[in-house]
């Protein structure tokens, strides 16, 4: 009797010790896991966060009338409790136009790198998985923009276009599509005789298919990294086409314009381009760290 009641427990032990598995962790998990332990990426997506959610919340901070009402009485006036940054040539509250130019900043970086990712990511699949004459002939050609200065490239756009926030959102794009073009259609050329895709085709697949199921998703670790780090070049290139004056049309605030409107008063009110200034640096260099962290993060061969 001893020995049957000692065996009973013994076989409920083996049991299960049999039904103990182990959950793998996502992709996504993983990914996250390793950005936490790197404190600058974390550091330049809580500014960037910050930048973004201060922007939406503009109106509830200040009225948008403060950016563009002229009050020729507080011109250049200096930094004081109720115009924190001051105020412009116009007698402009300088706070508020930085405020609300944020808004117009970070609309045109996320805005342009979003549309190239989506135009160079399908152009570059479509090269890189068609070959050919068609992928020589659009290469070719990508070669002959790449050649051209970006800036002097987004300037003749501008200038043919005119100046606005979608004619800037046209100009860059184009001149940061070749380098996503290029990412996806490497990835493409990679992956295009693997055996996988060739099922794919025989079993009826039409290419858009097998483009957007297969090949894309082999690229995407890239394309967020070059993404993320696009952003901080398309709002360089916006601060620097509005300090050229064919940005964004007065009086309407952006911070290169900020930067350009600065100049005839540098040696008298250097703050006025000190704040503006500041804000087109970290907003930059908040999306370069994350960009570096997340490139990091996705890297294969970084991974335990």
């Amino acid at each position: 009797m001893s020995a049957a009641y000692d065996e009973k427990p013994l076989m409920n032990l083996t049991e299960e010790k049999v039904e103990i598995s182990f959950k793998k962790e996502s992709q996504v998990k993983e990914v996250w896991r390793r950005l936490k332990k790197d404190k600058l990426a974390m550091f330049g997506l809580t500014v960037i966060a910050l930048m973004v959610v201060i922007a939406l919340c503009a109106p509830l901070i200040c009225p948008y009338d403060d950016a563009i009402k002229m009050n020729m009485r507080l011109k250049l006036a200096l930094p004081s409790a109720k115009h924190w940054f001051g105020c412009d040539g116009y007698g402009r509250d300088l706070f508020a136009r930085c405020l609300y130019g944020s808004r117009v900043s970070l609309t045109i970086g996320f805005a342009t790198s979003f549309a190239t990712l989506v135009i160079g990511s399908l152009l570059g699949a479509f090269v890189g998985y068609t070959g050919g004459k068609i992928d020589d002939l659009i290469m070719r050609s990508l070669d002959i923009f790449s050649a051209i200065p970006s800036t002097l490239f987004a300037m003749a756009v501008v200038a043919a276009l005119g100046s606005g926030i979608v004619n800037i959102c046209i100009a860059i794009s184009l001149t940061r599509i070749p380098s996503f073009v290029r990412i996806v259609r490497s990835a493409v050329l990679g992956i295009a005789d693997q055996e996988y895709i060739e099922a794919a085709r025989a079993g009826g697949s039409s290419t858009m298919h097998i483009l957007l199921r297969h090949v894309l998703p082999n690229a995407i670790g890239p394309l967020i990294v070059q993404t993320t780090a696009n952003v901080s070049m398309m709002i360089l290139s916006a601060a620097t086409l509005s300090f050229l004056g064919l940005g964004i049309n007065p009086p309407q605030p952006e911070w290169g314009a900020l930067v350009s409107e600065a100049q005839e008063f540098l040696r008298r009110r250097p703050h006025l381009l000190i704040f503006p200034g500041s804000l087109i640096c970290i907003a930059s260099f908040s999306m370069s760290v994350l960009g570096d962290g997340l490139r990091d993060a996705l890297d294969p061969r970084l991974r335990t």
